[in-house]
């Protein structure tokens, strides 16, 4: 299969973090599935920790791109019809980046590994 980790994901992979569900851990160690992560996350990581919401995910986005190449994950870059998909999803919530994150696994058949409940309303299949 293949899944796209949303931010919260990546960061706990990272981190062993003990709220990764068993079913998104036994995904990600699974070697026949194909892991992707957004160039939308490294932008999420890096903002947030700037802005002081998640001090821990510092060293992430110091070295994201070498991070998310160790783990042999795919980075997946943001495409206009990603962007385009994200505006015209219909749904209250208001998140930029769940709704891009939305788009990128709805156009490019992706499951998304997220405990966010709010891509299930934008039509995302998801794990968690």
């Amino acid at each position: 299969m293949k899944f796209l980790l949303d931010t919260h994901t990546l960061v706990w992979w990272l981190l062993d973090d003990i709220r990764l569900s068993k079913a998104a851990r036994a995904a990600l160690i699974d070697g026949d599935n194909e892991v992707v992560v957004s160039a939308v996350s490294a932008f999420e990581v890096t903002t947030k920790h700037r802005l002081g919401k998640w001090p821990e995910a510092g060293p992430i986005s110091i070295d994201f791109t070498k991070l998310v190449a160790r783990e042999r994950f795919t980075l997946l870059p943001v495409q206009t019809s990603h962007a385009l998909h994200a505006g015209q999803l219909v749904g209250h919530h208001r998140d930029p980046f769940d709704r891009l994150l939305a788009a990128q696994s709805i156009l490019d058949d992706l499951v998304i590994v997220s405990a966010d409940s709010a891509f299930d309303t934008f039509g995302a299949q998801r794990l968690w």
